[in-house]
């Protein structure tokens, strides 16, 4: 397996390595992180199909890309993935053509042959896609047998329109899926968030998907406005500091969602992913050091089953939360995980949410405030 980065800015796409050091033969692969505005345009799209003729290219918008240890803005990361021995097929489908995420994701997993599948990478629309019910839409045809990583689209700090594109250009709506096959590919994955938990446990008493009511029968904004002091007036951008930690009902594990928007007429929060009834929660708040500490953490889970090999590419999908709350300390973050995987190449984004599992076999969750990290490598 090899990994090559380039960078897209100045309408030129521009080599990490000398030309000499370029692919032999075409990649397998192709991954383009940047802005909305970036990948949609059409000149961007001629020159990266004109340079990678028959690869499969997936582009996804980004609330920053990184390159690396470090965070890029105003350009395109490109990542050109080359497989020895690990066939690829891609799937793209479009939320506006089904009822709901579940059915998605129901028919985006059909798609891939299951026979021979290693490993599913997920690049969703992260504005109109309900990542829960996306991920167990899969999961009934994976029946948590196949392990998915990935994210979901982002767009700075707009939360507006987000854009996902496979071998076109890039449309609102739109979840890419690519699947790797057989068995000389290893894959390693991790996600940690670092944040600080507070106060007493709570129950979630009235909730609809992704949608909360009531904790403990009382108002949930009402209770988050306690909670949240001084910050309650800049709500719903202020939440990022405060996000929400439900425990996941079959390993006890904290997962982690952020507020999207505030309603204020019905005095309902909505959130990125599902916060169901009768669920455990409990408040959390940023500890910077925490954070950076968690994304080598992050690093080290990835490569855990790796022994003495190096991944050959890690792709890092960090929340657009811990950008902004980071802020000039945001590439320490990436360096922490430099530090783990040494010459490793690196790329990735920063999203509006990370999919990964918690434990090896465990099945894809979607997760907010996280570093998540898939590791490859392909053992011939």
């Amino acid at each position: 397996m090899k990994a090559k980065l380039y960078h897209y800015e100045n309408n030129e796409i521009k080599a990490l390595v000398s030309e000499i050091d370029e692919f032999i033969v075409e990649p397998s692969l192709v991954l383009v992180f940047g802005e909305n505005e970036i990948i949609s345009s059409e000149m961007l799209w001629i020159d990266i199909k004109k340079k990678f003729t028959n690869s499969h290219i997936v582009y996804c918008s980004t609330a920053g890309e990184i390159s690396g240890s470090d965070v890029k803005e105003n350009m395109a990361v490109i990542t050109a993935l080359y497989f020895e021995n690990t066939p690829i097929k891609t799937a793209l489908i479009n939320i506006k053509a089904y009822q709901n995420s579940t059915l998605a994701g129901q028919a985006l997993a059909s798609i891939l042959n299951v026979e021979g599948l290693k490993y599913v990478l997920l690049l969703s629309d992260g504005a109109l896609v309900n990542a829960s019910q996306l991920i167990s839409g899969m999961e009934v045809v994976y029946n948590g047998n196949i392990p998915i990583t990935g994210g979901l689209a982002g767009d700075r700090e707009n939360f507006a329109t987000t854009l996902v594109g496979l071998n076109n250009l890039p449309e609102s709506g739109n979840i890419a899926a690519i699947g790797f096959y057989g068995d000389s590919l290893q894959i390693g994955h991790g996600s940690m968030g670092g944040w600080d938990v507070f106060g007493p446990e709570k129950t979630i008493t009235k909730s609809e998907g992704n949608i909360l009511f009531e904790i403990d029968g009382k108002n949930a904004m009402a209770i988050y406005r306690d909670y949240l002091g001084k910050y309650a007036d800049e709500l719903p951008g202020s939440a990022l500091l405060f996000p929400l930690a439900i425990k996941d009902g079959e390993s006890d594990e904290l997962l982690v969602r952020t507020i999207l928007s505030i309603d204020n007429e019905n005095q309902s929060m909505v959130f990125a992913g599902e916060v169901p009834e009768g669920t455990k929660v409990r408040f959390m708040k940023v500890n910077f050091d925490n954070l950076i500490e968690a994304a080598s953490i992050a690093a080290k889970k990835s490569v855990f089953d790796f022994g003495e090999l190096k991944p050959d590419y890690a792709l890092l999908i960090s929340c657009v939360g811990r950008k902004l709350i980071l802020k000039h300390r945001i590439e320490e973050e990436l360096e922490a995980v430099l530090d783990v995987f040494d010459a490793t190449v690196m790329s990735g984004f920063y999203s509006y949410g990370e999919l990964s599992p918690f434990t090896k076999n465990g099945v894809c969750q979607l997760h907010n405030q996280t570093m998540t990290i898939t590791t490859f490598t392909e053992i011939l």
